[in-house]
């Protein structure tokens, strides 16, 4: 029992120290007093001393700092993805992939690793002396026939990735394709120029391997000193510095590979101003015409001639004038030429390039004969326009208000002018004698104006025209 207190005791000194206790002895087995702080338990530490009343109590001792934690070691990439073939030549194979699907951020991708070894063997060797960043490499200088296996590793802080490898062996070889010449659409036609202008044309072309490109003009092989052939993997060019009409004539271009070939024609045309017209003659003249006839140039200018300019001159003055253009025939009549006058003509040609430099002139001149006419006038006959004097419009009776003035009408045609007489009850009226009356013709209209009638003021009216008379009444009221 002693033991098992003992053990107690000491087991909650160890869980706190004792507040302000007093040291008390403790018994053993034997009966011997020990002090309380000096009897921990085995194993356990020292009870801390509690501080003295009145003193501060004592600092916590600092922790010591934690070591970082070491980064996450570099991983390589994922293999690179889709690697093929994209061209081959009879000494180089050009490859093509895509980028891994898993790149580590922390190490990311530095490059690509591209590997080549013959077939049958496991000895690879790196064909880039430097990383290349590109999806896309070209693997030269190799032997036409070997027969490659190709692989790409992608590179980075991690290391290499693991290999992607084309499965099939590469055989360097080019690949075939028929030869094609692919014509321009204006080179279909005809293709004109002018002399001294400058030909270049370029020609496109396919084919695998690299076609044999070869030209010919009217079936005989290109004059080198009139022009040049220059021929690229893909094109070739016909070049001639300054055009001649010589150089006129029907090309043919001709790519081959192996047995297959492919032809084009181009007809090229080089024209100039033509010459004047053979020659020209005066046909015919009389009265204010002149009739022409002239014959086609003997040089047209390598071209069709599309018209002729004909122009005249007076004798007296020497000025030329045009008087047809674009004219297409081989006469002419030229009209409306000056009585008296003389006259010279020249003609023109006229092609695509324009006039010609030189003209044909008639060795003869025109004259247009100044003629005596005798005119001799038809004799003019007088038109008898007498015509007897008669009413078209005649009197009529009316009745008039007294104060009001009135007039009479009637209306009478007659040549030569009639002349007018107003009577009242057979008595003949006068203005001057009257002035209650005012008789007026004028154009055929009569008219008698009645100033201010009276009682006494009516009565017959007689309007009378040589021998004609109508004899109106009068009624005042």
């Amino acid at each position: 029992m002693t033991l098992g207190v003992a053990a107690e005791t000491a087991t909650m000194s160890n869980a706190a120290p004792a507040e302000a206790a007093p040291a008390e002895a403790t018994s053993t087995a034997e009966g011997e007093a020990l002090p309380a702080e000096t009897a921990p338990a085995e194993g356990k530490a020292p009870a801390e001393a509690a501080p003295a009343e009145g003193e501060a109590p004592a600092e916590p001792a600092p922790e010591e700092p934690k070591a970082p934690t070491p980064p996450p070691p570099d991983e390589p990439t994922s293999e690179p993805l889709e690697v093929t073939v994209e061209d081959k030549s009879d000494s180089s194979v050009t490859i093509t992939w895509r980028p891994p699907k898993t790149i580590p951020a922390n190490s990311g991708l530095d490059g690509y690793t591209v590997e080549i070894t013959k077939e049958g063997t496991e000895d690879w060797k790196a064909v880039n002396e430097d990383l290349t960043v590109s999806c896309r490499y070209a693997i030269k200088n190799q032997t036409t026939g070997d027969r490659l296996l190709v692989r790409v590793v992608a590179v980075n802080s991690g290391g290499r990735s693991p290999p992607a490898t084309i499965a099939d062996p590469i055989l360097v070889k080019e690949v075939g394709a028929r030869p094609k010449v692919r014509l321009p659409r204006f080179l279909r036609q005809r293709y004109v120029k002018k002399v001294g202008e400058k030909i270049n044309l370029v020609i496109p072309f396919s084919g695998k391997p690299k076609p044999v490109v070869t030209w010919l003009k009217d079936g005989e092989p290109l004059d080198p000193k009139r022009a040049n052939i220059r021929t690229s993997d893909t094109d070739s060019i016909l070049f001639v510095r300054q055009a001649e009409r010589v150089d006129s004539g029907s090309y043919e271009m001709c790519v081959k590979v192996e047995d297959f070939e492919d032809k084009a024609a181009i007809i090229i045309q080089i024209i100039e101003l033509p010459g004047p017209p053979a020659s020209i003659k005066v046909a015919d003249v009389w009265g204010f015409n002149v009739a022409l006839e002239w014959t086609a140039p003997k040089d047209n200018g390598n071209t069709e001639i599309t018209g002729y300019t004909v122009q005249k001159a007076d004798k007296k003055t020497g000025d030329w004038f045009n008087i047809l253009e674009h004219y297409t025939r081989l006469n002419a009549t030229i009209s409306d030429l000056i009585m008296g006058n003389t006259y010279t003509f020249r003609i023109f040609a006229e092609n695509k390039c324009g006039l010609s430099e030189e003209c044909a002139r008639t060795k003869e001149e025109a004259t247009i004969v100044k003629e005596v006419i005798d005119y001799k006038p038809t004799p003019f006959v007088e038109r008898d326009f007498t015509e007897a004097p008669k009413f078209t419009t005649v009197l009529n009776d009316r009745s008039t208000t007294v104060g009001y003035s009135t007039k009479l009408l009637c209306s009478v045609r007659g040549s030569p002018k009639p002349k007018i007489m107003w009577m009242k009850n057979k008595m003949i009226l006068n203005n001057m004698d009257n002035p209650k009356y005012r008789m007026i013709s004028t154009g055929g209209i009569c008219t008698l104006e009645i100033r201010k009638p009276g009682q006494y003021d009516g009565g017959e009216y007689v309007c009378r025209v040589n021998e004609h008379a109508y004899s109106p009444k009068l009624e005042a009221s």
